[in-house]
Order: C-alpha cells, then structure tokens, then sequence
C-alpha cells in the first residue's frame, strides 16, 4: 500500500465523507474512490460500508485504521524531523485555530519565532466538529478553543481574545431591518446543530436557552464554518459567530447583526496534559506577556 493510498484511508476513516476527504487532501473524489477500491481489492475484504447517506468503517476498516494510524504518524514525524534538522530546526509546534482570525494574531506568532527560532510554528486550521479529537489523536500540539473546557485530560492555558457575538443571517432576512438583536430576538429562529462533543462546549458557543428561558431551537447539523455560512445565506439558520467573523467572512449574501445581550466569547490554548513540553511552555509564555488581543472593529 502507497504512503498516499494510505493517507487517503486514514483521512476517510475520519471524515467518513468522500467528498470532505477529497477537498481536505486537495483530491478529486473519483481519485479517493479509487484508491479505496484499490485497498479493498488488495486486502480482500471491505473497508467502509457505504450508502446514499452514509458511509461507516467495516471492522477490517476499524481494525486496519488502528493499526495504521500510529504507524502513518510515526512515519511521517520521523520525515519530517530529518528534513527540519537540515535546517536547522529541532521541533516544530503545530498550533489548530477555531477561530478564524489567525491574521488578528501575528503579534504572537512573530514573537514565538522571534525568540524561538530552533522552533517551527505551524497554524492551521481546525474544525469544530472534531476539534478535541484532533487534539487527542496527536495531529495538533495546541488548539485555540473558545472557553469553558473541563476536560480532566487537557490544561487550560491564557486567553488569547474575548470577542462580542455576531448573528449572521442571510441578506434581505427580516431581522436586517435592525441594526442589532438579542439573544431574545433571535430565539425565533432556527440555529444550528452540531455533533460536536463534549455537549457543554457546544452549549456555550449557542446556547440552549436565553436568559428568560426561551428555548433556542436547532435545526440542521452542521460541521465546519461553511456548511453553517452557507445554510444562513439560504435563509434556513441564522448562526451566532464572534465579530471577527464580520472582517473575514463578509460576503454579500450575509449580514452581520451586533447580539446586545451576550457576554463577549474568549478563546484560550489548550493542550494535553501529558503533552505538555518546553514549546508549548512557550507559546503561553508568549500569550501571557502580550496579554489579550484587543478586539478590532
């Protein structure tokens, strides 16, 4: 089996969606369907249980998926510590963004590589739908996740922002005729739903209830950004989003309405406990010096 064959097995077995698997390994999914079949004609065996709605690991799936994945990422990190080493380099931090603002926070990014420069800082995005799996699994060293997290396994580290809400809604929806809502307003409309775990984090970007108790229904399940832009532009959610949203996400299908009656979000590093190590020290080093990113209007 291929590195890349072997790749793309891993990353549907994640995904479990031929078409988020060829847009994330920049593929066609024709090239992610075959090289499937080429795996399942070589072992023998299925490896994913697939209908018009789903598509599921069979137990030779789960059990090759197990025992490929450390393998895979072994080999990979070994690559490319050799080829880092070349340059002088002797780690790298891989640091996972919910947030979309990753441009807003270059101060600290320059001053990490400017005191760190045996280091390599790596942003990238992450996905709310699989954020503290990607964590966990080892993909990211730090995620920048909106707060609270309680999770016994994982450290809380400084806040990088604390931003206000936004409510994103389709251009021409009824409620651009105000120039902000209330959570209250906003109650009388679908938001979105999200499998992402645990069930409080989620809660905490779009909550339950308002604060008189009106419960605040959810529609469809979303997974990343776009799907939840995408369904707001079409007028079937409206979405709450921080206020950065308004600078990196303006599009002329959506408007953007100031939310009077909720706190501001804050986002903050979070890692592995058992990760914890000298560049990660860093980088919340870096963060506590600078303080909290001023919000930008």
């Amino acid at each position: 089996m291929e590195l890349r064959d072997i790749e793309i097995f891993l990353t549907l077995a994640d995904e479990l969606h031929f078409g988020r698997t060829a847009a994330r390994l920049c593929l066609s999914p024709a090239r992610v369907t075959q090289a499937i079949q080429k795996q399942e004609r070589q072992i023998g065996a299925p490896l994913f249980e697939r209908t018009n709605r789903t598509v599921r690991l069979t137990p030779v799936g789960r059990q090759l998926r197990d025992d490929l994945r450390p393998l895979y990422a072994g080999l990979k990190h070994s690559v490319e510590r050799a080829q880092l080493a070349g340059q002088g380099i002797t780690g790298i931090l891989r640091v996972g963004m919910l947030p979309a603002n990753a441009h807003d926070l270059r101060p600290y990014w320059d001053v990490f590589r400017l005191r760190h420069p045996q280091w390599k800082l790596r942003v990238q995005k992450a996905q709310f739908s699989d954020a503290f799996a990607t964590l966990r699994r080892g993909d990211i060293d730090v995620l920048i996740a909106w707060l609270p997290v309680d999770e016994p396994d994982l450290t809380v580290g400084p806040v990088v922002l604390a931003e206000p809400r936004v409510l994103a809604v389709s251009t021409g929806h009824e409620l651009t005729q105000r120039t902000s809502v209330s959570l209250e307003i906003a109650a009388d409309f679908q938001h979105p739903q999200s499998d992402t775990r645990p069930g409080y984090w989620y809660d905490a970007y779009i909550p339950r209830e308002t604060r008189r108790g009106r419960t605040i229904e959810r529609g469809p399940v979303v997974h990343n950004t776009e799907e939840a832009i995408t369904l707001a532009s079409m007028a079937e959610i409206v979405v709450l989003f921080p206020s950065h949203m308004t600078r990196y996400w303006a599009r002329p299908d959506i408007t953007y309405l100031p939310v009077t009656d909720m706190g501001p979000l804050p986002y903050a590093l979070v890692w592995r406990s058992e990760t914890d190590n000298e560049p990660i020290r860093a980088l919340a080093e870096v963060v506590r010096d600078l303080g909290p990113l001023t919000p930008q209007s």
